[in-house]
């Protein structure tokens, strides 16, 4: 791919040659012409260097192997990654692989995932492995599950998006979705609701296509971007509230997992010798996993508290919002007596209904009826 300019400064450079003589920029071609490109360096792919870097390998046979890819490895060499890639270390540790259609820069390579998503990949180690592989993806017979962590609260608890991809139009750097399918390739993402966290969303995602970034721009698509992915929107705040509590956890979870929360976790496909099944998870990596735990250990008490100040935010009258103690609300001592007291300050919280819900703490968790409370301020009568 190259632009018209660079095509004309190559052929003043002298880089295009008609019948072995250069030529001007407004040659017109004539039917018999040999026309040659010279380039003024070899290519890049030619010069892939063998580099010893560790790599988790957890399954080997003749044909493949299973590996365990560390976040912040790029797969292959491009542009500003000529070395440290995943293809240089296995270029180190197996003497030939096979190359899909002669891409040399990329030996045993049958798939890929993006540098900051850890997980699988399949390397083959042999052509009949190349082709088998290769077309079993072609056939969409291959098994892909991610674990992916996402913005907000999704709607349904299972769903399948089938929206064509393809480059942004500004943005040469992201995939942009076509529901109406006139551009790009098909997509089939389908994901489950594994765990709701308040604010964001633990999924599964099973892809049936391998589109570039299919997951990140198929979840931003619904508008639930993927935590920290910063090409696609999700390394700011997206859910939650506007209080500066809050956003410091937030920027605490941004510093534990200073990447997208993507994980590529299980494979599965037919052994191209064997003919035989064959499966492999990985488990979530360490950052990962205490992102989550962050997320499970988010006190309720302040949570629903972020309820309470949003509902006066909402309904309280003008002074009563200028009077309202936000700091008192997340001291670290609080306590429930204290949120009671601070709702009685509010007419739009009737005094009838606070003693209702006081007594009412005797069948039910304190966190449990503030929920309730907040959630349907205009039928407090639920409470009794």
């Amino acid at each position: 791919n190259a632009t018209r300019n660079k095509v004309q400064n190559g052929i003043r450079s002298g880089n295009v040659l008609v019948n072995n003589e250069p030529v001007k920029p407004n040659y017109k071609v004539k039917a018999g012409d040999e026309v040659r490109v010279v380039f003024s360096y070899p290519p890049r792919e030619d010069d892939l260097k063998a580099q010893d870097i560790p790599l988790n390998i957890i399954y080997e046979d003749d044909d493949l192997c299973i590996v365990d890819k560390e976040a912040g490895m790029v797969v292959h060499p491009g542009h500003g990654h000529w070395e440290g890639t995943l293809v240089n270390a296995l270029k180190h540790h197996f003497d030939q692989l096979p190359s899909m259609d002669h891409r040399l820069d990329r030996p045993g390579l049958v798939h890929r995932i993006d540098k900051e998503t850890s997980g699988l990949l399949v390397i083959a180690k042999t052509e009949l492995a190349m082709q088998h592989l290769a077309g079993q993806f072609f056939r969409r017979e291959i098994h892909r599950r991610y674990k992916a962590l996402v913005w907000g609260d999704l709607s349904e608890d299972q769903g399948r998006i089938e929206v064509n991809l393809a480059r942004h139009k500004k943005n040469r750097l992201q995939m942009a979705a076509y529901p109406e399918g006139d551009e790009g390739k098909t997509a089939i993402t389908n994901y489950q609701v594994l765990e709701r966290l308040r604010y964001v969303t633990l999924c599964e995602c099973r892809l049936e296509t391998g589109r570039t970034h299919q997951i990140r721009a198929h979840m931003k698509f619904l508008g639930h971007p993927l935590f920290n992915d910063e090409r696609y929107g999700g390394d700011k705040i997206l859910a939650g509230t506007k209080f500066s509590k809050y956003k410091q956890f937030i920027d605490n979870c941004f510093q534990v997992m200073p990447r997208m929360a993507l994980h590529a976790a299980e494979l599965g496909f037919i052994h191209p010798s064997t003919s035989t099944y064959m499966a492999f998870k990985s488990e979530l990596p360490q950052d990962f996993q205490s992102l989550l735990d962050k997320w499970r250990n988010y006190g309720d008490e302040p949570f629903f508290i972020d309820q309470v100040v949003q509902a006066i935010d909402a309904h309280a009258l003008d002074e009563d919002a200028k009077s309202f103690d936000r700091h008192v609300l997340y001291g670290k001592d609080i306590k429930w007596p204290d949120v009671i007291n601070l709702l009685k300050q509010f007419p739009m919280f009737g005094t009838r209904q606070l003693v209702l819900l006081k007594e009412a703490q005797l069948e039910k968790s304190d966190m449990e009826l503030l929920e309730a409370y907040v959630a349907s301020p205009a039928q407090h009568s639920i409470l009794v």
